[in-house]
């Protein structure tokens, strides 16, 4: 018996069927308070009544058995009848005593008073209209954004059960495989779901099922929903999209019955595909929400996608995909063999990936013939396929300002400046200001070419967001791991800025800030993750539940006194590298300051005009 598998779920009357009776009655009573309240009146003694008719003050009696109730001819303070003080008032009601000697009738005509009398407990058009009224009213205005809503493609107001997944038939404008590139590994796990979609009998003659669900696990931006919209294109059967966030509302249930509406949809439907967009939003491991006792509406919603997909027949033609960047904090029941059988890493596409990525997003952009997409692709590691696709658009629209008639290879390499540091600012520095932040770019880009890190591929002092300048190095390949001399190398090239102002105005200022914070996590990696302390020894400190935790609320695996050793590691490693990058600047004094003064003039330097002004540099 599975233990993971969900608890009955209980049956009866829809909570919102109450809310809603609730509300009809609430306008109901609301309605006849507002809309159809008689006028003010007074609850007279017959004898005050009696006194208002010999003085000619009523103009009007109705009579309902012994219930009196007119109109006066001038209004009357209640005080003056022997009521609490108020508002005068025009009308009364009253009540005949059974007592009343006869000679009522008499006197009243005698004052030309008009008598109406009606059949008592009989109720007029006025009464059920301002008993029913409302109700009706509001019955009407929901049928009516019923109807509107269900025009416009929405469930309607009473369909708050019904899913919202939005449907893409094969008829439509389909996404292929054509349009996915740079993530070759994640494609080619799934071409066997489109082959079984498009002949399952293939498959189940021999026996086999295809997974029921499939896992899309990556980092946001590489790719996964369009991976999952590609294999619904690619099979050409319907497709029916949704976040999980959507599944939850307000009202307890309605989560839930979303998602039974949704499956019996694909059945229907069937060869289908079900996609789940941020399956963590309630795939969340049960237990861990904020509801009491573990029933709140999240963990209704998740024990119904476990039924449903526990009770989905592998052979019915329907997959469920699901996209997540959070797969550690899932809901073991939804990982297991049965349910998402599959898992597919979706990782950051390579240099070759991307150039395919860019080649797709330029299909129809004109490209100057100074454009290299292999340059590129090289000048953008670590960028998934939705900051690329960025990147050719911001290049598109500098060119379209600028009137060009294609995308030159300026327009990408502003683009790339701008999604890194943010557009330009318009920063009138002082000559001082102006001359520091250019020692510190040239410190960075004159140990760039002197230590073994990624080579130099372009400095500027054109202020940029919160940046005053940059300095950009671009790896000659993607790494998968790191050598403790590059690392090295990274942390003396950061510390260039701060050594630069150090060495050549004698006082450090604020402006290494970022730096810093660079290379003390750098080489806090080195001794706690990697082992690159000769003092510790090959031994990892870091904790490894504690992954995606702010600093605040993690762990600490080792005493106090590793810890200090592992402090004082750091700061050996980090002053060693600003040691060492002290040294170089100390015997390249002259091309730092030529390459400082060629940056003051022209702002902006790539790697071979920083050569060409630098010229001959002393060996470290």
């Amino acid at each position: 018996m599975d233990s993971d598998r969900p608890a009955p779920q209980r049956t009866g009357p829809r909570p919102w069927w109450l809310l809603f009776a609730l509300v009809l009655l609430a306008v109901n009573l609301a309605g006849r308070q507002w809309f159809f309240a008689n006028p003010p009146s007074v609850d007279l003694p017959y004898s005050a009544f009696l006194e208002q008719v010999a003085a000619r003050n009523v103009t009007e009696v109705v009579a309902s058995g012994d219930e009196l109730s007119g109109t006066f001819a001038r209004p009357v303070d209640p005080a003056s009848v022997g009521r609490p003080a108020g508002e005068a008032v025009t009308r009364f009601e009253t009540r005949r005593p059974t007592f009343a000697g006869p000679g009522l009738e008499e006197e009243l005509q005698a004052k030309g008073v008009t008598v109406t009398a009606t059949e008592p407990g009989a109720s007029s058009w006025w009464t059920l209209l301002g008993s029913f009224g409302p109700t009706l009213l509001l019955v009407a205005v929901f049928l009516w954004m019923n109807r509107r809503m269900a025009s416009q493609g929405s469930s309607g107001v009473f369909g708050l059960g019904r899913s919202q997944a939005k449907r893409y038939s094969g008829e439509e404008a389909r996404v292929s495989f054509r349009d996915v590139a740079g993530i070759d590994e994640a494609e080619n796990e799934l071409v066997e779901i489109v082959d079984f979609l498009r002949s399952p009998e293939r498959y189940q003659r021999l026996g086999g099922t295809m997974p029921k669900g499939v896992l899309l696990v990556g980092a946001p931006g590489t790719g996964k929903t369009l991976l999952a919209r590609a294999i619904a294109g690619e099979a050409n059967v319907p497709f029916f999209s949704l976040s999980a966030s959507e599944f939850v509302e307000m009202i307890v249930g309605v989560g839930a019955a979303r998602v039974r509406d949704l499956f019996q949809q694909a059945r229907v439907q069937a060869p289908s595909i079900i996609f789940i967009d941020e399956l963590d939003a309630v795939g969340r491991a049960r237990g861990a929400g904020s509801g009491l006792g573990g029933h709140d509406e999240r963990e209704q919603t998740l024990n119904q996608i476990l039924t449903e997909m526990d009770g989905f027949d592998s052979t019915a033609g329907v997959i469920v995909l699901a996209a997540t960047n959070r797969v550690d904090v899932l809901d073991p029941a939804l990982l297991r063999p049965g349910r998402f059988d599959r898992r597919v890493f979706v990782h950051h596409p390579d240099r070759a990936g991307r150039k395919a990525i860019l080649e797709v997003h330029t299909r129809r952009v004109p490209i100057a013939p100074d454009v290299s997409l292999d340059r590129i692709a090289a000048e953008t590691p670590g960028l998934v396929g939705a900051e690329l696709r960025n990147l050719v658009n911001e290049a598109a629209l500098r060119a379209a300002r600028c009137d060009a008639a294609a995308v030159r290879a300026e327009d990408f390499t502003e683009a790339m400046e701008k999604i890194t540091l943010g557009p330009a600012r318009n920063v009138l520095l002082n000559p001082a200001d102006r001359e520091r932040t250019a020692y510190h770019e040239a410190g960075h880009a004159l140990l760039a070419l002197l230590v073994e890190g990624d080579p130099l591929h372009r400095v500027t002092i054109v202020p940029r967001g919160m940046a005053l300048g940059a300095t950009w190095q671009v790896p000659v390949d993607d790494k998968t791991s790191y050598r403790e001399d590059y690392l090295r190398a990274r942390i003396v090239t950061a510390l260039g800025g701060r050594a630069s102002e150090q060495l050549v105005y004698g006082v450090l200022t604020s402006g290494a800030e970022n730096d810093l914070r660079q290379v003390t996590e750098i080489a806090r990696h080195m001794v706690l993750r990697w082992g690159m302390s000769e003092r510790l020894g090959p031994v990892s400190f870091a904790a490894t539940s504690d992954e995606g935790l702010p600093p605040g609320l993690r762990t600490q695996p080792y005493s106090e006194a590793v810890s200090e050793i592992i402090d004082a590691e750091v700061r050996r490693i980090v002053e060693e590298c600003h040691e060492t990058a002290i040294r170089l600047l100390t015997a390249n004094r002259g091309p730092l300051d030529r390459l400082a003064h060629a940056l003051l003039e022209k702002e902006s330097l790539d790697q071979d005009q920083v050569r060409g002004v630098i010229g001959e540099l002393a060996a470290a």
